[in-house]
């Protein structure tokens, strides 16, 4: 399947499911290719034939963004250098999740979430470690007679209790064992944003330009984003905002629309700064600001106001 059928195949799923989901991405560089929403939940997708062309890089600032728009970063691929991505196994890299199209169709579409992850060393399944702590101490079942029903050593049966993966043949034979289920399912969407470091989340060059200092005299917090149709994201504690900074040429005409469609996505606003006044207010309903305009104005709320305002939705 070509790369364009593959996002198409997404998008369909998405849109099947309920989401919102936007257009394909078409600039080049971009980190992600699609935005997806349902209700309270946004998915930043990238969507690869081979999952191997996945950087950390491309990883990097995929979680910036969800950590920026309280989303969740998200892979879709179709094969590795392994072969093809099996159905109902959720792989990862760089600690985000990778599925193929058939196992976020049977998670979305099916309500059939995937029970396997692959990690290094092999396939493994995530258990319900306090459930299976429980179960053993009511039953008076000891470490060592459930390791050796396990197959696996008394240590690895309290890694286990304390959420540690297990793999399958001893997940099953605990499980026939005890009579219950306890193997839980994997939920791809799940990320984590507090398990990357400070360092991680802060050690990016900040963007020096009057805007952005004018944004965060302002009171918004701008964070400074690479591989996507804006360079920042800029929010305060009553309005977020996809800013697009610089001189006003084809390509930033470009990244507004595209920012248009994910702001619309977003239930947000987007906004392009320009250096000199522009003879538009908009662009498709990306709001178009000079830097001019913004050094007259004094209070946030002006500027979402403006923003709001020039940013209408068709």
């Amino acid at each position: 399947m070509g790369r364009n059928d593959l996002i198409n195949t997404t998008r369909a799923i998405l849109a099947k499911a309920g989401f919102d989901v936007s257009s394909a991405l078409t600039i080049r560089g971009v980190c992600f290719d699609v935005v997806a929403r349902l209700d309270q939940r946004v998915l930043i997708i990238k969507i690869l034939s081979n999952i191997d062309a996945f950087s950390k890089e491309n990883a990097e600032e995929m979680k910036v963004l969800a950590d920026a728009l309280n989303a969740t970063p998200l892979v879709v691929g179709e094969r590795s250098s392994s072969g093809a991505l099996e159905p109902s196994i959720v792989y990862s890299r760089f600690n985000i999740s990778i599925v193929s199209n058939e196992t976020l169709a049977d998670l979305l579409l099916e309500e059939a979430p995937p029970f396997i992850f692959a990690a290094p060393g092999g396939l493994y399944v995530k258990l319900d470690g306090d459930l299976l702590k429980t179960i053993r101490e009511d039953r008076g079942i000891s470490l060592g007679a459930l390791a050796e029903t396990a197959g696996v050593s008394r240590r690895t049966i309290q890694m286990y209790e304390s959420g540690m993966g297990a793999m399958i043949d001893a997940a099953l034979r605990i499980e026939e064992y005890l009579g219950l289920p306890i193997i839980e399912p994997i939920d791809p969407f799940e990320f984590k944003s507090e398990e990357r470091s400070k360092e991680e989340r802060t050690g990016r060059e900040p963007i020096d330009t009057f805007a952005v200092n004018q944004l965060c005299n302002l009171g918004f917090s701008v964070t400074p984003v690479i591989k996507s149709p804006f360079e920042a994201v800029s929010h305060n504690n009553k309005a977020l905002m996809l800013t697009g900074l610089g001189t006003d040429d084809a390509k930033l005409i470009q990244k507004a629309v595209v920012a248009s469609d994910i702001a619309r996505i977003m239930d947000r606003f987007s906004v392009l700064i320009v250096e000199y006044k522009h003879d538009r207010d908009n662009i498709d309903s990306t709001a178009v600001v000079s830097n001019e305009e913004l050094k007259k104005i004094d209070a946030p709320e002006d500027l979402t106001d403006l923003v709001a305002s020039r940013g209408t939705r068709k």
